[in-house]
């Protein structure tokens, strides 16, 4: 047994043992999966692009690659290029806070003080993991670059601060912590609990609870309603966690030492984010991931890029000055090489004949189309990978006009085994795919 654990579960390298609680109560040979798993990321980019820039000229397949997507040129038979999808409750509201939720709820996001946040749904990736996140030892992964904001912004009318923060959302009313510092976010995928839980807590106070709920306002029991939820949730994975699923083993070396700290640099610091999210999906740790690349009104300085001298949501502001346009131009442009570099890291880890992006689903885009003017219609999104075997890439995919980026998102749902009629404001699951 202890030859097999070295063998299984220390990474070249990383000197950390993921697995042990799994393959202690479960033998190797049963616990491996006999394929590879299908994987789900969101990768968000704030202030969105240079509309003549992302979307190319012309009706035809053959697409001309425009400056934005210029980066993904060699990856051009690994994505789809989506258009016309857009989030119906965002319009003529302000141009960011609202939108950023949104993104994978489709939600109205409403104003309120900060203290009863509402969202309007509960994201795409967090309905995910309630179905299927105790397959795996983190039902999701949310990682980021930005802390999150607090207050209220008076004059981008009266939003909370905090929906700029989050795309990931349990509940209308509750966001769900992303993780900032890469050795941090490491070190959750390499935690374990050897301390089981024999009885519910939620039955133990059963009584207690529900006399308590009777006492309190209507606000207060919708409060106290979440919290059980929430516990009872907790509760559900800790019991899963008796009983752990098959996991895939993938035998190969992924090149990762444990980070110290927050890197010096921007790119370092998104990029190591990256590898870490690869890391994550590569390791069966979660099938599940949201990596936002920034939060709305973002001013991460880019002064590193040649040219460039200020903050990307003051820039995207350029009201078609050439020279503050180019460098919101290079800054988008910018963002689109990281992924590129994360999708060729992805198409580079082999799993069996496949890669792992072959096995995964992974949307990159904004929720604004034109940074300048806060257009929210035909959003700026790119659909990566395979989905084992059930996207056909390579091509842009034409939607029809206005049609709901919550069809998208069903479609996605769908393909992991959440198998929903609806979500959010969808009118079906978006067609064309495969």
């Amino acid at each position: 047994m202890k030859k097999e654990i070295s063998r299984r579960t220390v990474l070249r390298g990383l000197g950390a043992a993921m697995s042990l609680p799994w393959l202690e109560s479960l033998g190797a040979a049963t616990a491996k999966r006999s394929e590879p798993p299908l994987r789900m990321a969101f990768l968000f980019m704030p202030n969105g692009v240079r509309p003549d820039h992302w979307t190319p000229a012309g009706d035809g397949e053959d697409y001309e690659f425009t400056p934005h997507l210029k980066p993904l040129e060699n990856l051009k038979s690994e994505f789809l290029l989506l258009e016309n999808l857009w989030n119906k409750n965002t319009v003529g509201r302000n141009g960011h806070w609202p939108k950023v939720p949104a993104w994978l709820s489709g939600g109205y996001v409403e104003r309120t003080s900060g203290n009863d946040l509402d969202s309007g749904g509960t994201s795409a990736d967090q309905l995910a993991a309630q179905h299927i996140g105790s397959q795996t030892p983190l039902p999701s992964f949310e990682l980021g670059i930005d802390v999150p904001r607090t207050g209220i912004d008076t004059a981008g009318g009266g939003f909370a601060r905090m929906y700029g923060s989050f795309i990931c959302w349990r509940d209308p009313h509750t966001p769900v912590p992303k993780e900032v510092n890469p050795q941090l976010a490491f070190d959750r995928l390499f935690r374990t609990s050897k301390s089981p839980v024999e009885s519910s807590v939620l039955d133990l106070v059963q009584e207690e609870a529900k006399a308590l709920r009777r006492e309190r306002s209507r606000g207060d029991q919708n409060r106290l309603d979440e919290y059980f939820e929430s516990l009872r949730a907790v509760e559900k994975r800790l019991e899963a966690a008796k009983q752990p699923q098959k996991r895939w083993v993938n035998e190969g070396k992924f090149p990762l030492e444990r980070p110290s700290g927050i890197p010096s640099t921007h790119q370092e610091h998104v990029r190591l984010m990256m590898d870490i999210l690869l890391l994550a999906f590569w390791t069966d740790t979660t099938r599940i991931a949201t990596f936002m690349m920034g939060d709305a009104q973002t001013q991460q300085d880019y002064s590193f890029l040649p040219g460039v001298k200020g903050g990307f949501h003051s820039l995207s502001h350029h009201r078609n000055e050439e020279e503050k346009r180019s460098q919101y131009e290079k800054i988008v442009t910018w963002h689109v090489e990281q992924v590129a570099y994360f999708l060729n890291k992805a198409r580079s880890l082999d799993e069996g004949g496949r890669s792992l992006l072959d096995n995964s689903m992974i949307l990159f885009g904004s929720s604004l189309k034109d940074g300048n003017r806060h257009l929210e219609e035909n959003l700026p999104l790119i659909l990566a990978g395979r989905g084992k075997g059930t996207l056909r890439p390579g091509r842009r995919l034409r939607a029809p006009l206005k049609t709901p980026l919550c069809n998208l998102h069903l479609a996605l749902l769908n393909r992991m085994g959440v198998m929903e009629k609806s979500f959010g404001d969808s009118t079906g699951a978006l067609e064309g795919l495969a």
